[in-house]
């Protein structure tokens, strides 16, 4: 039976140093723990100190990027006025449409100038063929201004109904030397009334435009036409109120046209009309001169 061997004992230095290792290494690991905590803990969520209600800020609802929001749309601004634009109007946004108003503003006031030097010759030969269609100027109006117009071969009306600006009433016209007198072409800007606000100063064919142009001119009642003579609007206007705003725009559309002048009064008489229709559009011989009266469009 063999005898066991004993396991030799180590010296006593060698157990020293293992036993340093041991504490050194056990050290190491202590130390090592200790960091990562410490890290670990750093990591974590850090209580927040408490705010008072009134401090706390409400999380914003429906809260998105700043990126992906989209500008808001600039609103265009309106326009601002400085007073040179006052009677102007614009159905349309994009145009500018001139009211009889302000073009009454444009005209100067003046006192009338004597009437000396006037007559009719002076506005040349009593309705012309202006222009060259074959027919005077007398016929073409009729013709505009009638209803149910009956033209002859030379180009003279002979019947037709006119419903008659100054009064609204119906007027049967039959071409005759005892019935033609009963409708008449009216200067809406009297000649005489031109002659004495500065027609004077015009050229003899200007004269002559002024004297036939369809503007200036319309088929009213015989009587009434000899009624209001060369008066402005300062001492007559029509019975029939309702067509008042177009005569004084008429006329003030003429004598625009033709760089004639007001009165004070004839100037404070169309005013005061034209305030019951103050978009009462400007009226030109070119855009207007070919409707008849009540028929101008007006918004």
């Amino acid at each position: 039976m063999a005898t066991p061997q004993k396991t030799p004992q180590r010296p006593l230095w060698q157990q020293l140093g293992i036993w340093v290792i041991a504490i050194v290494v056990s050290a190491g690991l202590v130390l090592s723990g200790n960091q990562v905590l410490t890290e670990s803990e750093s990591s974590a969520p850090q209580p927040q100190e408490s705010l008072h209600p009134s401090e706390m800020e409400e999380p914003p609802s429906n809260t998105t990027p700043e990126s992906l929001v989209s500008p808001p749309e600039e609103e265009p601004e309106e326009p601002v006025g400085d007073g040179a634009d006052e009677g102007v109007r614009a159905a349309d946004p994009d145009v500018r449409v001139i009211t009889a108003t302000h073009q009454l503003s444009t005209l100067a006031i003046k006192p009338r100038a004597p009437r000396e030097g006037y007559s009719r010759d002076q506005f040349g030969p009593t309705w012309l063929d202006v222009n060259q269609n074959g027919c005077d100027t007398r016929n073409n109006i009729l013709a505009r201004d009638l209803d149910d117009a009956v033209v002859d071969f030379r180009c003279r009306v002979l019947t037709g109904v006119l419903i008659e600006p100054f009064t609204g009433d119906t007027i049967f016209f039959e071409r005759g030397e005892q019935t033609s007198a009963l409708v008449q072409i009216d200067h809406v800007v009297a000649l005489s009334n031109a002659w004495q606000t500065g027609a004077q100063e015009l050229s003899e064919q200007r004269r002559i435009e002024f004297a036939n142009d369809p503007l200036n001119l319309i088929a009213v009642s015989g009587r009434l036409n000899q009624q209001k003579g060369d008066s402005d609007a300062a001492s007559w206007l029509p019975p029939n109120r309702e067509y008042w705003c177009e005569y004084v725009a008429r006329q003030v559309g003429v004598k625009a046209h033709y760089s004639l002048w007001v009165t004070q009064a004839e100037h404070d008489q169309m005013a005061r009309v034209l305030r019951s229709c103050p978009t009462y559009p400007a009226l030109t011989p070119s855009d207007h001169g070919r409707f008849r009266p009540g028929q101008i469009p007006f918004p």
